[in-house]
Parts: C-alpha cells; structure tokens; sequence
C-alpha cells in the first residue's frame, strides 16, 4: 500500500498510542492488566531515558497500527538486539500488508545499527499471527521457556 506512512511516534502521539495499545489489549484479552495511561507513555516512550520506542503506521492522516520495541544485548553473542515488545494492526486494515511494512521498517533500522536479530512473543492461541510471522521466514525459538518474576515474589525477592 503506497499510501502507508510509517514514523517514529512524538510526545503529541501519546493519545494515540493509548488507544492503539488498547485495542490490542482487547484483541489480547489481556485489558484486566492494562496500566497504560497518557503519564506513562510520556515518561517511558520518550527524552534521552526513554525505556521503549514506538513507531506509528498512518493510513492518510489516520492511525491504523502501531510496534513498541526495546534494545536488547545477548552476551554470548556480543550482538545488539531489539525485542519487539507489540505490533498490532487494527481489524480492518489486517491483510493489507500494514504489518509487514512495520517489521520491514524495524529491520532497516537494525540493519543499519548493526543490530543482529529481533526478537518477541506471540500467544500461542494466535495462530494468524504465528502463520504471518512463519510466512516471512521468523522461527520459533526452541529450547527456551520464558519466565517472569514480579508482583510479591519479586517483593519477598528484593527483601532478601
């Protein structure tokens, strides 16, 4: 699609990205974990401490998707990495080939920041999404379980 716009998102995007984050939370069923307000992607998405990257795809002068990502580092392989932390398309322009410019547009930028892989989970319910991401040559790792430590065990943690 020609007339797809893909743009690192600005401080004034921070509503719009609310939104866009919403609407994957739903499509997730993940909203009853959604903390997300305008203060936070204020304070985490952008300055010189920023803790997450956003870029926006425009479809004209309307918001159609969204990708937040991260720097990574992988020691044993002393390569820079990103981790995709959300790509998301709304509904109605799936299909259009949106998210593949998305991903497309990360990867030049790893490309030419000598950045070696990116990386990210998929809900293993999700099969479009996993069919997509199979369709342009994305692997699943194998032999890694993901784990998180948080809520009360990292509190009884740091108390020790």
């Amino acid at each position: 699609m020609s007339d797809i716009a893909i743009r690192e998102a600005m401080k004034s995007d921070a509503d719009v990205i609310l939104s866009l984050l919403y609407e994957l939370a739903e499509y997730e069923k993940l909203t009853a974990k959604f903390r997300l307000t305008r203060d936070i992607i204020e304070r985490d998405f952008f300055g010189p401490d920023a803790a997450c990257h956003c870029d926006l795809a425009y479809l004209g002068e309307a918001p159609v998707g969204l990708m937040t990502w991260y720097r990574t580092y992988a020691s044993f392989a002393a390569s820079r990495g990103i981790f995709l932390e959300d790509i998301f398309v709304q509904p109605n322009y799936r299909g259009k080939g949106i998210g593949k410019l998305l991903l497309a547009h990360l990867s030049r930028r790893a490309v030419t920041g000598g950045i070696t892989h990116i990386d990210w989970f998929v809900l293993d319910w999700n099969k479009p999404s996993i069919e997509f991401y199979e369709r342009l040559g994305a692997e699943q790792s194998k032999g890694w379980l993901s784990y998180r430590l948080g809520g009360r065990a990292l509190k009884e943690l740091a108390d020790t």
